[in-house]
């Protein structure tokens, strides 16, 4: 599968030739994650870290664009992490993964010590190898370090091979052939291949959607830059290429709510996958009547696609989707429940708040609470939680308490993903 590249460099989105000449910049970071989130992981590369380019409180020109990507989707993030105290604040903020490079090699080694062993056992123990990724980029086949402005006397293969050790997954950038667009090494791709058994996601030079397609053929994912942005490649078809249809001939869509709730399973071909990306409504085959059919094209409660992902296996998706009405035709809010409406949750309490205020009904009791108010039921709430005598009564004031919470933060601007990734951070620092 694709994993589409956003570049930073002096505050914006580029890509380079090389990793040197500017061929290309952009300056809409938050719209193209948006963009590229639906079809996959997103790769985020501070370049100027990776170079050097660094203030002396640890910062540089993309520092806060990189930040506020980091909890728009299911990003992992590369350049210029050399301690693991960075690589921890990274995870902190939001980042599922690193990519480590220069740091996890000893530049011309002359006793065998190919790695740095000292700085990845301590990355290891701090973040676990699930979350690490090393970067086995290469010129002409030996491993490049220092944002690619030097080599470390260090083949390739070897160096991929000691570094599997560490890392869940490597990514191997053809140096000489990237921003190039003439297609990667496949040679040195095949020897990687056959040399490592962990996940291995090639980028630099990939200019097709076949060679994309074959590249997923050898059991290797494409991390792509200057094809997407020049429009050579696009992800709706990439998508759509890499799935194992060889496999199967329908591949079953499994969509679940925004929250994780599993909504219902259903079966589509490509035809269905390119009407779910034209339409950004979610659509099927209908095996029993042998054609196209979207989701809610009747009742008009149709699922609208947040993002696809697939499994490991890439025979089947998982459809993030937001359920406009009940899914079931029974009338059921699942296919798998007699509910006919979406089960509670903080969410759903948030959005029916949010619902009062903006479309205020005769008799709401939400819509007059005003600011100051609210804050004297919140005080008032807390203080009969903490006085509670008993479970039944613990449970009423838990749930009272909630609720003048969930209005004070609708009135601040507030989000629940805002709250749950604070206490994430907090965890992972």
């Amino acid at each position: 599968m694709v994993i589409s590249s956003i570049d930073l460099k002096d505050g914006k989105v580029v890509q380079l030739k090389n990793g040197k000449d500017k061929v290309l910049e952009r300056d809409n970071p938050l719209e193209l994650i948006a963009d590229f989130n639906k079809y996959g992981e997103v790769a985020v590369i501070d370049l100027d870290a990776a170079l050097g380019n660094i203030t002396p409180k640890g910062t540089t020109a993309n520092t806060e664009i990189l930040k506020s990507l980091l909890r728009h989707g299911n990003v992992r993030v590369g350049g210029g992490i050399r301690d693991v105290k960075r690589a921890k604040e990274l995870i902190s903020l939001g980042a599922e993964k690193v990519i480590v490079g220069s740091a996890a090699f000893n530049a011309n080694p002359t006793d065998g010590n190919i790695l740095n062993t000292a700085f990845l056992d301590e990355l290891v123990a701090a973040i676990g190898r699930q979350r690490i990724i090393i970067s086995v980029d290469a010129i002409n086949g030996v491993i490049a370090i220092k944002g690619w402005t030097e080599t470390a006397g260090i083949p390739l293969v070897d160096g991929a091979k000691a570094a599997e050790k560490y890392a869940s997954e490597l990514l191997f950038t053809c140096v000489e052939r990237e921003g190039c667009m003439t297609g990667t090494n496949m040679e040195l791709v095949r020897q990687l291949r056959e040399a490592v058994s962990c996940r291995l996601v090639v980028a630099g030079g990939v200019s097709s959607l076949d060679e994309i397609v074959e590249l997923e053929s050898l059991g290797c994912d494409v991390q792509l830059g200057m094809a997407l942005y020049t429009g050579a490649v696009s992800l709706k078809d990439a998508f759509i290429g890499c799935l194992n249809w060889k496999k199967v001939d329908m591949i079953p869509v499994i969509a679940q709510s925004v929250a994780g709730e599993v909504l219902m399973m259903g079966y589509a071909n490509k035809d269905a996958f390119e009407k779910t990306f034209a339409s950004g409504k979610l659509t099927f085959w209908s095996r029993t009547r042998n054609t196209l059919w979207t989701k809610g094209e009747t009742s008009g409660n149709f699922l609208e696609v947040v993002k696809l992902r697939v499994d490991c296996d890439r025979d089947t998706v998982l459809a993030t989707v937001i359920p406009h009405g009940g899914v079931c035709h029974t009338g059921s809010w699942t296919c798998f429940t007699a509910e006919a409406e979406e089960a509670s949750s903080l969410e759903r309490l948030y959005q029916i708040i949010a619902q009062r205020f903006a479309n205020p009904t005769p008799g709401s009791y939400t819509a007059t609470l005003t600011g100051e108010r609210v804050r004297e039921k919140l005080m008032e709430e807390a203080e009969e939680l903490t006085e509670a005598e008993d479970h039944e009564e613990a449970v009423w004031e838990c749930a009272d308490l909630l609720y003048f919470m969930n209005v004070l933060m609708y009135q601040e601007g507030v989000t629940w993903k805002q709250v749950l990734d604070e206490l994430d951070r907090r965890h992972k620092k």
